[in-house]
């Protein structure tokens, strides 16, 4: 079956959801919490970067679908700023438990709305041959932060 870029960036989605639930049943200052935070900061950065320069810079160029891309670049910026302070933050308090609370709200809110209100727009805008296209731009964009982020 081939893949369209709704399929792709589902699979990320799904990947991210169970990273997300796995963070929230860890406890304190544990490898496993530090462990799996890393992981899920990492993909999520590098697919909302290739989102961006694949998926909602395609949006961009249609009328109907620059509010929504907007929007929703807006979100990434958001959870990348929540990120950044639970990289900073003890891992073992309150806070940091209270702060990936919240960034696991977004996420999901985030990839609901995606799934639910962005995809079908995009799936009327754009052709079919280019939604297929998009999976390899949107691998290769991500890959290519997955190794910036890892040097």
């Amino acid at each position: 079956m081939d893949t369209d870029i709704f399929a792709r960036i589902r699979d990320d989605h799904d990947k991210h959801r169970t990273l997300v639930e796995l963070v929230e049943k860890t406890k304190g200052d544990s490898r496993g919490r530090r462990e799996l935070f890393a992981k899920l900061a990492t993909d999520v950065r590098a697919h909302a970067d290739a989102e961006e320069r694949v998926f909602y810079a395609e949006l961009m160029k249609h009328t109907e679908g620059r509010e929504k891309a907007g929007h929703s670049v807006k979100e990434h910026h958001e959870a990348d700023a929540i990120i950044e302070e639970l990289l900073e933050m003890d891992y073992a308090s309150t806070g940091w438990l209270n702060r990936f609370a919240t960034l696991a709200e977004e996420l999901r809110h985030h990839m609901d709305e995606e799934e639910k209100e962005i995809f079908p727009l995009a799936g009327r805008l754009l052709s079919a041959e280019r939604k297929k296209a998009m999976v390899a731009e949107f691998d290769e964009a991500k890959e290519h932060e997955m190794k910036k982020r890892a040097a």
